[in-house]
Protein backbone atom coordinates (compact mmCIF):
# COMPACT_ATOMS: atom_id res chain seq x y z
CA UNK A 1 0.00 0.00 0.00
CA UNK A 2 1.11 3.91 -0.82
CA UNK A 3 -0.59 6.92 0.21
CA UNK A 4 0.69 9.98 -1.82
CA UNK A 5 0.07 13.74 -0.76
CA UNK A 6 1.28 16.69 -2.41
CA UNK A 7 2.00 20.04 -0.80
CA UNK A 8 -1.38 21.95 -2.39
CA UNK A 9 -3.15 19.62 0.34
CA UNK A 10 -4.42 17.07 -2.21
CA UNK A 11 -3.83 13.27 -2.64
CA UNK A 12 -2.91 12.28 -5.49
CA UNK A 13 -2.56 8.37 -7.35
CA UNK A 14 1.17 7.03 -6.52
CA UNK A 15 0.52 4.84 -9.90
CA UNK A 16 0.23 7.53 -11.58
CA UNK A 17 3.28 10.65 -13.00
CA UNK A 18 3.53 13.13 -10.73
CA UNK A 19 7.17 14.39 -11.69
CA UNK A 20 7.99 16.61 -14.79
CA UNK A 21 10.76 14.73 -16.79
CA UNK A 22 12.43 18.02 -16.71
CA UNK A 23 12.69 18.36 -12.65
CA UNK A 24 16.30 19.21 -11.15
CA UNK A 25 15.24 16.12 -8.66
CA UNK A 26 15.13 13.81 -11.63
CA UNK A 27 17.51 15.16 -13.97
CA UNK A 28 20.20 15.95 -11.38
CA UNK A 29 19.72 14.71 -7.79
CA UNK A 30 19.17 18.26 -6.78
CA UNK A 31 16.91 17.85 -3.81
CA UNK A 32 16.81 16.76 -0.33
CA UNK A 33 14.75 13.95 1.33
CA UNK A 34 13.71 12.94 5.21
CA UNK A 35 12.41 9.53 6.02
CA UNK A 36 9.83 9.07 8.96
CA UNK A 37 8.69 6.11 10.81
CA UNK A 38 5.34 6.18 11.28
CA UNK A 39 3.65 3.86 14.36
CA UNK A 40 -0.13 3.88 15.05
CA UNK A 41 -0.95 6.59 13.33
CA UNK A 42 2.33 8.76 15.10
CA UNK A 43 4.90 10.36 13.17
CA UNK A 44 8.51 9.57 15.65
CA UNK A 45 10.82 12.71 15.65
CA UNK A 46 8.52 14.52 13.09
CA UNK A 47 10.11 18.31 14.08
CA UNK A 48 13.79 16.94 14.18
CA UNK A 49 13.12 15.72 10.58
CA UNK A 50 11.77 18.88 9.25
CA UNK A 51 14.74 20.40 10.70
CA UNK A 52 16.75 18.68 9.09
CA UNK A 53 14.89 18.82 6.11
CA UNK A 54 15.50 22.36 6.62
CA UNK A 55 19.15 22.17 7.32
CA UNK A 56 19.83 19.85 4.18
CA UNK A 57 18.06 22.62 2.15
CA UNK A 58 20.00 25.62 3.29
CA UNK A 59 23.72 23.63 2.64
CA UNK A 60 22.13 23.15 -0.83
CA UNK A 61 21.27 26.52 -1.28
CA UNK A 62 17.52 26.20 -1.75
CA UNK A 63 14.52 27.67 -0.36
CA UNK A 64 13.25 26.97 3.19
CA UNK A 65 11.15 23.76 2.67
CA UNK A 66 7.51 25.07 3.08
CA UNK A 67 6.66 23.43 6.77
CA UNK A 68 3.23 24.40 7.37
CA UNK A 69 2.55 22.60 3.25
CA UNK A 70 4.70 19.52 4.67
CA UNK A 71 2.84 18.86 7.92
CA UNK A 72 -0.43 19.10 6.10
CA UNK A 73 0.86 16.41 3.73
CA UNK A 74 1.74 14.70 7.06
CA UNK A 75 -1.16 14.50 8.36
CA UNK A 76 -2.98 13.69 5.09
CA UNK A 77 -0.81 10.34 4.33
CA UNK A 78 -1.62 9.80 7.89
CA UNK A 79 -5.03 10.52 8.10
CA UNK A 80 -5.33 8.06 4.59
CA UNK A 81 -3.11 5.21 5.48
CA UNK A 82 -5.49 1.99 5.82
CA UNK A 83 -2.54 -0.77 6.02
CA UNK A 84 -0.41 -1.88 9.08
CA UNK A 85 0.79 -0.01 11.90
CA UNK A 86 4.03 0.87 10.83
CA UNK A 87 4.95 2.29 7.50
CA UNK A 88 7.83 4.70 5.89
CA UNK A 89 6.93 8.29 5.40
CA UNK A 90 9.07 10.12 2.87
CA UNK A 91 9.17 14.09 2.60
CA UNK A 92 10.87 14.93 -1.04
CA UNK A 93 11.36 18.69 -1.69
CA UNK A 94 13.28 19.36 -5.24
CA UNK A 95 14.50 22.53 -6.76
CA UNK A 96 11.78 22.28 -9.49
CA UNK A 97 11.86 22.03 -13.30
CA UNK A 98 15.01 23.58 -15.14
CA UNK A 99 14.47 26.76 -16.03
CA UNK A 100 11.15 27.49 -13.83
CA UNK A 101 10.22 30.22 -11.29
CA UNK A 102 12.18 28.73 -8.48
CA UNK A 103 9.50 27.13 -7.20
CA UNK A 104 9.77 23.81 -5.59
CA UNK A 105 8.43 20.53 -5.78
CA UNK A 106 7.58 18.94 -3.18
CA UNK A 107 5.96 15.54 -1.46
CA UNK A 108 4.39 12.96 1.18
CA UNK A 109 4.81 9.28 0.50
CA UNK A 110 3.69 6.31 2.82
CA UNK A 111 5.12 3.10 2.09
CA UNK A 112 4.98 -0.40 3.59
CA UNK A 113 8.36 -1.80 5.26
CA UNK A 114 9.64 -4.34 3.32
CA UNK A 115 10.49 -7.67 5.00
CA UNK A 116 13.86 -7.04 4.26
CA UNK A 117 13.76 -4.68 7.09
CA UNK A 118 11.78 -6.11 9.53
CA UNK A 119 14.17 -9.60 9.13
CA UNK A 120 17.50 -7.25 9.85
CA UNK A 121 15.64 -5.35 13.18
CA UNK A 122 14.96 -8.74 14.47
CA UNK A 123 18.48 -11.24 13.52
CA UNK A 124 20.95 -8.67 12.79
CA UNK A 125 22.82 -7.98 9.61
CA UNK A 126 26.62 -8.52 8.35
CA UNK A 127 28.52 -5.30 7.33
CA UNK A 128 31.60 -4.20 5.86
CA UNK A 129 33.67 -1.19 6.42
CA UNK A 130 34.59 0.94 3.22
CA UNK A 131 36.81 4.20 2.83
CA UNK A 132 34.48 6.99 2.13
CA UNK A 133 37.38 8.80 0.72
CA UNK A 134 37.29 11.51 2.81
CA UNK A 135 39.53 13.49 5.56
CA UNK A 136 38.00 14.68 9.13
CA UNK A 137 38.08 17.80 8.45
CA UNK A 138 36.84 17.89 4.66
CA UNK A 139 33.51 19.20 5.68
CA UNK A 140 34.85 21.98 6.54
CA UNK A 141 37.25 22.93 4.15
CA UNK A 142 34.92 22.03 1.41
CA UNK A 143 30.96 23.29 2.29
CA UNK A 144 30.29 22.26 -1.78
CA UNK A 145 30.82 18.53 -1.24
CA UNK A 146 27.83 18.73 0.78
CA UNK A 147 28.76 15.99 3.40
CA UNK A 148 26.38 15.41 6.15
CA UNK A 149 23.39 16.85 4.10
CA UNK A 150 20.82 14.88 3.08
CA UNK A 151 20.22 15.18 -0.51
CA UNK A 152 18.78 13.29 -3.21
CA UNK A 153 22.08 12.12 -5.03
CA UNK A 154 22.77 8.46 -2.98
CA UNK A 155 23.91 6.72 -6.50
CA UNK A 156 26.96 6.37 -4.14
CA UNK A 157 25.33 5.21 -0.82
CA UNK A 158 23.29 2.50 -3.19
CA UNK A 159 26.56 1.59 -4.67
CA UNK A 160 28.37 0.65 -1.32
CA UNK A 161 25.65 -1.55 -0.51
CA UNK A 162 26.13 -3.17 -3.73
CA UNK A 163 30.08 -3.78 -3.28
CA UNK A 164 28.76 -5.09 0.63
CA UNK A 165 26.79 -7.39 -1.59
CA UNK A 166 29.84 -8.23 -3.67
CA UNK A 167 31.79 -8.89 -0.29
CA UNK A 168 29.19 -11.65 0.97
CA UNK A 169 27.63 -8.51 3.36
CA UNK A 170 24.67 -6.06 3.14
CA UNK A 171 25.17 -3.25 4.86
CA UNK A 172 28.55 -0.88 4.83
CA UNK A 173 29.90 1.59 7.72
CA UNK A 174 32.19 4.05 5.86
CA UNK A 175 35.57 5.13 7.12
CA UNK A 176 37.60 8.09 6.59
CA UNK A 177 40.90 7.42 5.25
CA UNK A 178 42.59 7.61 7.96
CA UNK A 179 40.08 4.58 9.68
CA UNK A 180 37.87 6.91 11.49
CA UNK A 181 34.05 5.65 11.46
CA UNK A 182 31.74 7.95 10.20
CA UNK A 183 28.29 6.07 9.29
CA UNK A 184 26.22 3.52 7.31
CA UNK A 185 24.93 4.80 3.40
CA UNK A 186 21.39 5.23 5.94
CA UNK A 187 22.16 4.67 9.23
CA UNK A 188 24.17 6.24 12.25
CA UNK A 189 26.78 3.90 13.70
CA UNK A 190 26.27 3.33 17.43
CA UNK A 191 28.89 1.81 19.73
CA UNK A 192 28.54 -0.01 23.13
CA UNK A 193 31.39 0.34 26.05
CA UNK A 194 29.83 -1.17 28.91
CA UNK A 195 27.60 1.52 29.88
CA UNK A 196 28.46 3.96 27.21
CA UNK A 197 26.90 4.18 24.38
CA UNK A 198 29.28 6.24 21.49
CA UNK A 199 28.48 7.53 18.19
CA UNK A 200 30.51 10.03 15.86
CA UNK A 201 30.51 13.38 15.61
CA UNK A 202 28.43 15.39 12.83
CA UNK A 203 31.12 17.89 11.98
CA UNK A 204 33.20 14.64 10.33
CA UNK A 205 30.64 15.70 7.70
CA UNK A 206 28.07 12.89 8.10
CA UNK A 207 23.98 13.28 8.92
CA UNK A 208 22.85 13.77 12.89
CA UNK A 209 20.73 10.95 13.25
CA UNK A 210 17.63 11.68 14.63
CA UNK A 211 16.48 7.64 16.04
CA UNK A 212 20.45 7.91 17.42
CA UNK A 213 19.21 11.24 19.32
CA UNK A 214 16.23 9.64 20.72
CA UNK A 215 17.96 6.54 21.63
CA UNK A 216 20.67 8.65 23.40
CA UNK A 217 17.79 10.31 24.90
CA UNK A 218 16.33 7.79 27.04
CA UNK A 219 19.53 5.70 27.77
CA UNK A 220 20.56 9.05 29.39
CA UNK A 221 17.25 9.04 31.89
CA UNK A 222 17.88 5.75 32.23
CA UNK A 223 21.54 5.76 33.87
CA UNK A 224 23.55 5.32 30.56
CA UNK A 225 26.55 7.20 29.24
CA UNK A 226 26.29 8.40 26.30
CA UNK A 227 29.26 10.29 24.26
CA UNK A 228 29.75 11.79 20.80
CA UNK A 229 33.26 11.29 19.77
CA UNK A 230 35.72 10.05 16.80
CA UNK A 231 35.46 6.20 17.00
CA UNK A 232 38.68 4.57 15.23
CA UNK A 233 37.24 1.34 12.94
CA UNK A 234 39.76 -0.88 14.77
CA UNK A 235 37.32 -0.22 18.26
CA UNK A 236 34.45 -1.90 16.22
CA UNK A 237 35.86 -5.20 16.53
CA UNK A 238 36.04 -5.08 20.20
CA UNK A 239 33.55 -3.28 21.17
CA UNK A 240 30.61 -4.96 23.21
CA UNK A 241 27.72 -4.13 20.89
CA UNK A 242 27.88 -2.42 16.81
CA UNK A 243 24.54 -1.34 16.15
CA UNK A 244 23.44 0.67 13.33
CA UNK A 245 20.04 3.08 14.01
CA UNK A 246 18.37 4.59 11.49
CA UNK A 247 14.33 5.60 11.47
CA UNK A 248 12.92 2.69 9.30
CA UNK A 249 14.79 0.19 10.85
CA UNK A 250 15.01 1.72 14.64
CA UNK A 251 18.35 -0.06 16.46
CA UNK A 252 20.11 -3.22 14.45
CA UNK A 253 22.87 -5.02 15.45
CA UNK A 254 25.67 -5.69 13.37
CA UNK A 255 26.46 -9.44 13.94
CA UNK A 256 29.17 -9.67 11.52
CA UNK A 257 32.16 -7.09 10.32
CA UNK A 258 34.49 -7.58 6.98
CA UNK A 259 33.88 -11.17 7.91
CA UNK A 260 34.63 -11.41 11.37
CA UNK A 261 32.40 -12.76 14.09
CA UNK A 262 31.13 -9.86 16.57
CA UNK A 263 30.19 -10.74 20.10
CA UNK A 264 26.69 -11.59 20.59
CA UNK A 265 24.93 -8.60 21.49
CA UNK A 266 21.27 -9.75 21.31
CA UNK A 267 20.94 -8.81 24.97
CA UNK A 268 22.06 -5.60 24.71
CA UNK A 269 19.75 -4.83 21.39
CA UNK A 270 16.34 -5.83 23.82
CA UNK A 271 17.51 -3.52 25.97
CA UNK A 272 18.21 -0.75 23.38
CA UNK A 273 15.12 -1.36 21.95
CA UNK A 274 13.04 -1.02 24.95
CA UNK A 275 14.80 2.60 25.75
CA UNK A 276 13.88 3.64 21.96
CA UNK A 277 10.52 2.41 22.55
CA UNK A 278 10.46 3.96 25.79
CA UNK A 279 10.99 7.66 24.16
CA UNK A 280 6.85 6.79 22.32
Amino acid sequence: MRVLALLDGTLADPDSPQIRVDDLGLMRGDGVFETILVVDGKPRELTPHLDRLDRSAAMLDMPTPPRAEFERAVELVIGNWTGGREFALKLVYTRGVEGGDGTGTGFALGMEIGAKVLKQRAEGLSAVTLDRGIEPDLADRAPWLLLGAKSLSYAINMAAIREAERRGAVEVIFTTSNGSVLEGPTSTVILVRGKTLVTPPSKLGILPGTTQYALFRAAERAGWTVSVEPIQTGELYDAEGVFLASSVRKITRVNTLDGKQLPDSSALLTELQGLYESEY
